[in-house]
């Protein structure tokens, strides 16, 4: 089941690659999930104030809705993190996407006290290859 947090993230993500609003469609790729799944949630946020959603133009997110979005993005970030310097999990993106729908706010701050993430963080996260770029480079400088 897909958080109001993972939907915020997706339509981030989406209007990110997308440069411009998600359409549903990318929005319920991106979580797995059927189109109607993704409408119904959508309206959720929307009574929320947490996005707009425009028939045949798609979901823009409210300054609300970017805020919290990002706050889901640091969160998975540092989950993906924690997951490869400290518990060296090789299928890291696998489980930072199963973790990060039942780790919450305060467990993920007492993680990040672990870690060492960097300053630009949820920044550094690339849209398109679905891993933070920092990490990515670590992760291929291990491999190598």
């Amino acid at each position: 089941m897909n958080t109001q947090a993972q939907y915020l993230k997706a339509i981030y993500l989406t209007q990110q690659q997308e440069d411009g609003p998600a359409s549903t469609g990318a929005i319920a790729d991106l979580l797995d999930v059927s189109p109607a799944s993704a409408n119904e949630m959508i309206g959720k946020l929307e009574e929320r104030g947490l996005l707009e959603h425009e028939k045949y133009k798609g979901v823009d997110l409210t300054d609300e809705g970017i805020q919290q979005a990002r706050d889901a993005l640091q969160n998975y970030c540092i989950i993906e993190r924690f997951l490869v310097e400290v518990l060296e999990v090789e299928e890291f993106r696998t489980e930072a996407k199963q973790l990060e729908g039942v780790i919450d706010e305060t467990v993920a701050e007492r993680l990040d006290t672990i870690i060492d993430r960097e300053p630009q963080c949820p920044d550094c996260f690339n849209a398109d290859d679905d891993v933070c770029e920092l990490l990515e480079t670590e992760a291929e400088a291990v491999s190598d």
